[in-house]
Order: structure tokens, then C-alpha cells, then sequence
């Protein structure tokens, strides 16, 4: 049989797991995870090899929302983008908040229109009884997606996980592998890092702090005793920029601390974290900013 390869996009609301599915999935860490809304994006491709067998590209698109600003506008933009050009799509709902609301059903008639096969996760069901469950279950089966097969999954300790992978694979063409088989991810490694760094950001800050912050690395430089990382956080008003350096330095003493340890992590090397934050005003709505940190 020949080898099987293609792109699955997976779309729904934010916060709904799709992160952390395709970390499971992938086996790596190739998308950060946190509570907050809009954690992802840019589209980021996690890449499932089975040698001999079928490659998987899981594009974890940006939460499908209706556009606000530049930053939002070109996240539904590169939803829109990642869509048309998918082997298929990976609608994930959330299971443990209930599915149906308005937002599926937005995200539903955006998918129907996209001419590729659609299936359905309910995600979370580590969080359900059976009668939740089934009652999900129901109710994703009626989203207007009525070819879509569902799949009860939890993203987080990956009950139901393998038969959908091998039902996705199944949906793939065939043909040659994209990307070598020891590839995890599409992602530059300045990209990667500076994603790390913004994680710890979202785990640590509340209310528009998260929303206005973006991490830029500036350099990455070999030196003998460890990697040195110089990265910039942008914020949009000096009051967050105080949230960020804390009392006497200590919230971005933390943010270094843990980012540091994360990306020793990936680099399997010593790292020298270098930390700055500056304000840039209204940089979501700025373009040139935003080309420059590859959110197009």
C-alpha cells in the first residue's frame, strides 16, 4: 500500500483543547497551552510520521472568530487560508462546557463550506459522565454537519485519541511525505522559543495583560558555557509593562525563571535567558509589527 500524507486544519472556538491535541497527537510539544483565549496565533503545524505508513500535518489554526483588529483580522485570515488548502478538518468542540452555542455553529457554517471532509472531537469527556457524554455527542452530531463522524476523545490523558488519528489518516491521499520523518513541527526555532516565553506570560497574568503581549527573540547566540537568548516582550501602555516587571522585578524574574527551564527543555542545552519588555502602543493594530513577529 502506498504511503499516505496530507494536511488536517483544526478549527473551534478558543480554548476548546486543540493545543493540547496536537501535542498529544505529535508526541511533542509543538504549541503552548493556557486557559486564556487566543493562546494560538498563528497557524502552527504539528507534524505525525509512521514511517512507511502516512504523514499527518495538524495545523493548530487560531481560535475562528470574528476579526476586531489587524491581529484578529489576519488570524481569521489565516484560518480562511489553512482551510482552503486542507486535506481535511478537525472540528473540536468542547465537551465539558457544553456544545452548540453560537460559536460552534459559526465555526460549523465556516467548515461547511470548505469542500473537504469534516470530522468532529468532543473533547473533554475525561470531564463527563456517561450521560454527558452521549448528551454531547448528540449534540455535535446536529451542528449542520451532517457527513461529519464524531469521535469522544480527551485531549489531555488521550482516551480516544488513536482511533481518530487512524480515522484522519485514512482520509489522506496518497502520496510522498512533506517533511522528513524525524520532524515534529514546521516552526523556526525563534518562533518556538519566543512562544515558550509567552506561555509563561499567559500562566501568570490576568485580564488584557495576556491579549497584549507578544515576545519577539532578538538573538540566539552559541556561547561556551550555555545558548544565550535575548527576547523582547511588547506591550501596549507603560501600566502593563509595570505588570510584567512586577514589584522590585520579581513577575519577570518568575516569567525568565520558568521560560528558562522550558527552553533548556527544547534546546537540550544550558540557556542564559535575557529578558526586556518594552511598549509599543496599539502594536495589534500595526502591521509592520506584526510582519516583523510573523503573524501574517
Amino acid at each position: 500500500m502506498s504511503p499516505r500524507s496530507g494536511f488536517v486544519a483544526l478549527a473551534g472556538r478558543p480554548n476548546v483543547g486543540k493545543s493540547t491535541l496536537v501535542n498529544y497527537m505529535v508526541g511533542h510539544k509543538v504549541a503552548i497551552v493556557s486557559d486564556k483565549p487566543q493562546t494560538t496565533r498563528r497557524a502552527i503545524r504539528g507534524v505525525l510520521t509512521v514511517p512507511d505508513r502516512y504523514q499527518l500535518v495538524l495545523t493548530d489554526l487560531p481560535g475562528v472568530q470574528r476579526p476586531r483588529d489587524a491581529l484578529t483580522s489576519r488570524m481569521q485570515q489565516r484560518v480562511e487560508q489553512e482551510l482552503g488548502e486542507a486535506d481535511a478538518a478537525l472540528f473540536v468542540v468542547n465537551g465539558d462546557q457544553g456544545v452548540g452555542g453560537a460559536g460552534d455553529r459559526f465555526i460549523a457554517e465556516a467548515l461547511a463550506s470548505a469542500r473537504i471532509p469534516i470530522v468532529i472531537a468532543l473533547n473533554k469527556i475525561d470531564r463527563l459522565n456517561h450521560a454527558r457524554t452521549v448528551q454531547g455527542l448528540v449534540t455535535a452530531s446536529d451542528l449542520g454537519l451532517p457527513d461529519a463522524e464524531v469521535f469522544p476523545i480527551s485531549a489531555r490523558t488521550g482516551k480516544g485519541v488513536p482511533a481518530l488519528v487512524d480515522y484522519l489518516a485514512g482520509l489522506l491521499p496518497e502520496g510522498p511525505f512533506y517533511f522528513p520523518p524525524e520532524d515534529f513541527s514546521d516552526q523556526s526555532e525563534d518562533v518556538m522559543l519566543a512562544e515558550l516565553v509567552r506561555e509563561q506570560v499567559l500562566l501568570r497574568t490576568r485580564q488584557e495583560v495576556p491579549h497584549a503581549v507578544e515576545v519577539q527573540i532578538e538573538e540566539i547566540e552559541q556561547a561556551e558555557s550555555a545558548v544565550v537568548v535575548r527576547a523582547i516582550m511588547w506591550v501596549e501602555t507603560e501600566s502593563q509593562k509595570g505588570i510584567l516587571i512586577g514589584h522590585h522585578g520579581r513577575m519577570i524574574k518568575a516569567i525568565g525563571t520558568a521560560a528558562r527551564k522550558e527552553i533548556e527543555r527544547e534546546l537540550a542545552d544550558h540557556v542564559h535567558l535575557d529578558l526586556s519588555v518594552r511598549v509599543r502602543r496599539s502594536w495589534r493594530a500595526d502591521d509592520a509589527l506584526l510582519d516583523r513577529l510573523g503573524i501574517t
